[in-house]
């Protein structure tokens, strides 16, 4: 196994002055299945006063508190080293009330969240796995390491970081494991949003996200109780097969794994429930559930303090996702001006996934679709308008021909609308003609 040049520097060092060292957690779960480890942390029998006296001015106490010393390396990158610890009491669900620094490695590998994250890797390739992750992995479980009520009840947001895991890495969670995840559901109450958002949003980026959500709605209905509303919500309608909540977790998973699409797929259908009706016929309709689902995505968004411009791109692919978008140049244009090249890509990507949910007999709308994507991609090759930046003519332009204030906003979007529904060509002097004509 190759531990990067920057990490066994650290490791080196440590084991040079006597101490052990290893790395732990998940990059060493992340190399036995040949993935590459996004962060390697290092944890070792040495105290934190040790460690800082080891790297002196490379040496960062960025967590002394907890045992961490944040060191930086010759490339310029930070290497985490952690004191091998016994967590103590957790009495607000999130973080333990003390730690106490012990010298052995099965001791501080014991405190951890699950077996596939409770392995140690040295320089010599020696792997320590006291609790059987390594056999879990090839296995394909997820397993509390110990007892699973004491690890959620430790750190409530280690329920969501277990169906993480299981819907990233494709595991299936110890029945035990699961039933636990459920039955402690409400601690994440206790959980900043701003937590509980990183986790979920990596969750719903998963290739099993479907499989875990549909496991778990409970979990989320912590935090989103509006979601719950879909569950088993049948909608009486021959283009479904799914009640709501299967329809939304299905259109997910026919999403790249995208956070901002995979978010608007799960959440784009939120206000049928609330806008269901029953014709005379029996027939299920949901008038308006686009502009109630809107409203619901919005507030549920900002409960968990997503960033601004995401949770305004997300709420806008959930207030589009039911519009028709005319197979056109000028509908095509029409739209690019609207949500630009990104989100109008994530948009079709959208509307594949909803109509991919639908029943079997009722997903014909993907040629339509990729009708729509190759007028967009030919539109871009062309370099067409749809933006005032593009538009040949600037204010200054309009400045000079007399126009001030408002009205030279006002006169830059009416010639861009008429440049993108192809009333006029895209050229100066035909826009500043225009602009002559209408002065008049």
């Amino acid at each position: 196994m190759d531990i990067p040049k920057n990490v066994r520097a650290v490791l080196e060092t440590l084991e040079a002055a006597g101490h052990e060292a290893w790395c732990v957690g998940g990059c060493v779960r992340d190399t036995l299945l040949g993935r590459e480890p996004g962060d390697w942390d290092v944890a070792t029998g040495a105290l934190p006063g040790e460690v800082v006296s080891l790297f002196g001015d490379r040496a960062f106490p960025t967590g002394l508190k907890h045992g961490t010393v944040s060191v930086r390396t010759e490339d310029r990158k930070m290497v985490e080293v952690t004191t091998y610890r016994i967590d103590g009491e957790y009495h607000d669900h999130r973080r333990p009330d003390s730690v106490t620094f012990t010298r052995s490695l099965e001791e501080d590998l014991a405190r951890r969240d699950f077996t596939v994250n409770a392995m140690a890797l040295n320089l010599r390739g020696e792997l320590r796995d006291p609790f059987g992750g390594q056999a879990d992995l090839e296995r394909g479980v997820l397993r509390c390491v110990g007892e699973p009520d004491r690890r959620f009840q430790e750190d409530a947001l280690r329920i969501l970081r277990g169906m993480r895991f299981a819907a990233v890495l494709g595991l299936d969670e110890d029945p035990e494991t699961a039933a636990t995840m459920d039955r402690n559901r409400a601690l994440l109450r206790d959980i900043a949003p701003e937590r509980i958002r990183t986790e979920l949003f990596k969750l719903l980026c998963g290739r099993a996200a479907k499989t875990v959500l549909d496991r778990h709605p409970q979990v989320l209905g912590v935090f989103w109780p509006e979601a719950l509303a879909m569950l088993g919500f049948d909608q009486r309608n021959i283009h479904h097969c799914h009640d709501v909540w299967n329809h939304s977790t299905a259109a997910l998973a026919n999403t790249p794994p995208d956070p901002v699409l995979r978010c608007a797929a799960f959440l784009h259908d939120i206000g049928k429930p609330s806008t269901f009706t029953l014709d005379e016929n029996g027939v299920g309709h949901f008038y308006g559930h686009a502009k109630a689902s809107v409203a619901l995505a919005d507030a549920m968004l900002r409960r968990l303090k997503c960033p601004t411009e995401f949770r305004e791109r997300a709420v806008r692919l959930v207030e589009w996702h039911d519009r028709d978008i005319p197979r056109t140049d000028k509908g095509l244009r029409r739209a690019l001006r609207l949500l630009r090249e990104e989100d109008l890509r994530r948009l079709l990507d959208l509307k594949r996934a909803d109509n991919l949910a639908q029943a079997p007999a009722y997903r014909g709308r993907q040629a339509e679709i990729q009708k729509a994507e190759e007028i967009l991609d030919r539109l871009l090759a062309e370099d067409a308008c749809f933006s005032l930046k593009q538009l040949a003519v600037n204010g200054r332009d309009l400045l000079a021909l007399g126009l001030a204030g408002p009205e030279i906003g006002e006169a830059l979007d009416r010639l861009l609308g008429k440049v993108i529904d192809g009333e006029l060509p895209n050229e100066r002097e035909a826009l500043l003609k225009e602009v002559r004509r209408t002065r008049r």
